[in-house]
């Protein structure tokens, strides 16, 4: 249930802080006084549209904030969680902030989450009922949804299945006309393939590091004679008479002798010995890379060629023989379909039909549900009717084909599709018994519409989770026994353990409130402002009689109002 709503600098409210209690509150007040200001705060709790005009004049942003405490199995605490946010003991806190310059700042539970995710968790607490919901009951692209709401439990499931179904079918479709529609393309296509394959299995490209052992061999050979030259001048160093290994022979058998006068050059001795035969074998190394030294022009612009139709191929390919190879592979693929596109189109055609029957099914199947439900919801609404004072009225759901949407044909029958079914849904009613049903938007009104949807209120609440309903002056057009009547049924509603907010006019709706809350504006050095006050009993008497009077409040009325409140039934 909503626990507490403040707001502050919003519209002409400064600072308030309201209390609610569970029950059917109601709040009334003079016109004007700022009641329909704290229905647009609590629509921005449930993801409304904001605007700079709710700042206050003077002020830099506007603040609302609700608390709000809820079941463990209750919807919204799910998708907080899901949100990633904690919900420690049910407790939900929603607040947005309007700014001057219009910006939208969103909270759950302390934490920024986008308008989208505010919405979702939002609209699950609060459900705000109004002249636009009256607008809506006269909209026929909105009663399918109502039905599937009002049997979202057995229907879910079953239009669950049918929107996948629909979208299968048209995915199915889409790209079975985009291969009918691209065979020029296509023949396009497998020509520059075609010539694509050829070009690269020509270079008959198989080690991918091919161009990386061919570069370094052309390295060798652009520089053989450098290399010839600096290993002759090593070996020759290293070999010939009175240089390199002869002078180191020399100087070991000298360091020998010294060695056998003075032991402590014995291991300097071994040293220069152990170096000796080190060099000797380097040289021979030496040696046998010269004679194995080929220098070969023609080999050398073999490589050259060949490195050069490689780096052509990855310019157009792939930045590495790898990346070509890949890219072999992925066209030859492309390939084999473009030219098996026949056969392909065939077997997309056979799909094609097992989806329209599939199809076909899970619509019917949704319709036999949504038929179900709405004779349900007729019988329902009809009853709920009859206590408004509406006993002749008969209720109905017409199902029709859609107007426009996906023609799909299966086992000789053709009939249209839209996302929502095969059938449009639409409220017929007839108020006077002999008369035939019509469009609920050609017929009924303003009252009509006040109770029909009071009572679709009263129905779907019962399948419905959320926290508070809010009705905005919904007694609005009524009068007299229907007044009392619509009074009775708001507070059933709020004896279903729904928590019920109403604005209202009417003092027979008003009596039976279990609180009431009174808006009053007031002005404060220069500012105005309202202010929430509960009643207690003599003061709701008072209220009771001048909403009775509508003037001054006399003795006669504050018995009335007396009256009122000793034979509500809240």
């Amino acid at each position: 249930m909503l626990e507490e709503l403040t707001i502050r600098n919003f519209a002409i409210i400064e600072e308030l802080t309201i209390p609610f209690a569970s029950g059917l509150t109601v709040l009334t007040g003079e016109t004007g006084a700022g009641k329909s200001i704290i229905i647009d705060a609590l629509g921005l709790l449930a993801g409304g549209r904001g605007s700079v005009d709710f700042v206050r004049h003077e002020s830099k942003k506007a603040e609302v904030e609700g608390l709000f405490i809820v079941p463990n199995d209750h919807l919204a605490r799910e998708r907080v969680t899901s949100a990633g946010i904690e919900c420690e003991e049910g407790m939900i806190v929603l607040r947005r902030e309007i700014s001057r310059k219009g910006k939208s700042v969103c909270r759950v539970n302390g934490q920024l989450v986008t308008l989208t995710t505010l919405r979702s968790i939002g609209q699950t607490l609060v459900d705000i009922h109004g002249q636009h919901e009256h607008q809506e009951l006269l909209q026929m692209d909105k009663h399918s949804g109502m039905v599937d709401g009002y049997a979202a439990s057995t229907l879910a499931s079953l239009k669950s299945d049918y929107e996948k179904h629909y979208e299968t079918y048209l995915s199915i479709k889409n790209e079975l006309q985009r291969l009918r529609n691209s065979d020029r393309e296509n023949i396009q296509r497998l020509d520059l393939i075609q010539y694509q394959l050829e070009e690269i299995n020509q270079a008959a490209l198989s080690e991918p590091d091919e161009d990386e052992q061919l570069e370094q061999e052309r390295y060798k050979l652009a520089h053989a004679e450098k290399l010839y030259e600096l290993l002759q001048y090593a070996y020759t160093y290293l070999h010939d008479e009175g240089k390199g290994l002869e002078w180191i022979r020399e100087s070991a058998g000298h360091l020998k002798e010294a060695s056998d006068i003075d032991p402590a050059l014995l291991q300097t001795s071994e040293q220069v010995d152990s170096s000796f035969y080190m060099i000797e074998e380097a040289s021979y190394s030496i040696r046998e890379h010269i004679d194995q030294l080929d220098f070969d022009p023609v080999r050398l612009e073999q490589i050259e060629s060949r490195l050069a139709e490689i780096d052509q191929l990855k310019r157009k390919y792939g930045g590495s023989i790898t990346e070509i190879l890949t890219f072999v592979d992925e066209i030859a693929a492309e390939q084999d379909a473009l030219v098996n596109l026949d056969e392909h189109i065939r077997q997309y055609e056979e799909e094609l039909k097992e989806k329209a029957a599939a199809l076909f099914s899970a619509a019917n199947a949704l319709t036999n549900g949504r038929k179900e439900a709405a004779k349900t919801l007729s019988e329902a609404i009809e009853r709920e009717l009859a206590d408004l004072f509406m006993e002749k009225t008969r209720f109905s759901v017409s199902f029709q084909p859609p107007v426009q949407g996906e023609e799909v044909q299966s086992n000789g029958q053709v009939k249209t599709f839209t996302k929502e079914g095969q059938e449009r849904l639409e409220f017929y009613m007839s108020p006077n018994a002999g008369e035939p049903e019509k469009a609920l938007a050609k017929i009924a009104s303003g009252g009509e519409i006040s109770r029909i949807m009071l009572a679709l209120k009263r129905i779907l609440s019962n399948a419905s989770q959320r926290t508070a309903l809010i009705f905005d002056e919904v007694d609005t057009g009524v009068s007299g026994r229907v007044a009392q009547a619509i009074g009775e049924k708001i507070a059933s509603i709020a004896a279903a353990e729904t928590q019920v907010l109403c604005i209202t006019h009417l003092p027979q709706v008003a009596a039976l409130a279990s609180t009431h809350m009174h808006i009053a504006k007031e002005e404060e050095q220069g500012r105005v402002q309202t202010t929430v006050t509960e009643l207690g009993d003599t003061e709701r008497v008072d209220e009771l009689a001048r909403m009775l009077s509508g003037t001054a409040v006399t003795t006669k009325t504050r018995e009335n109002a007396r009256e009122l409140l000793d034979f509500a039934t809240p």
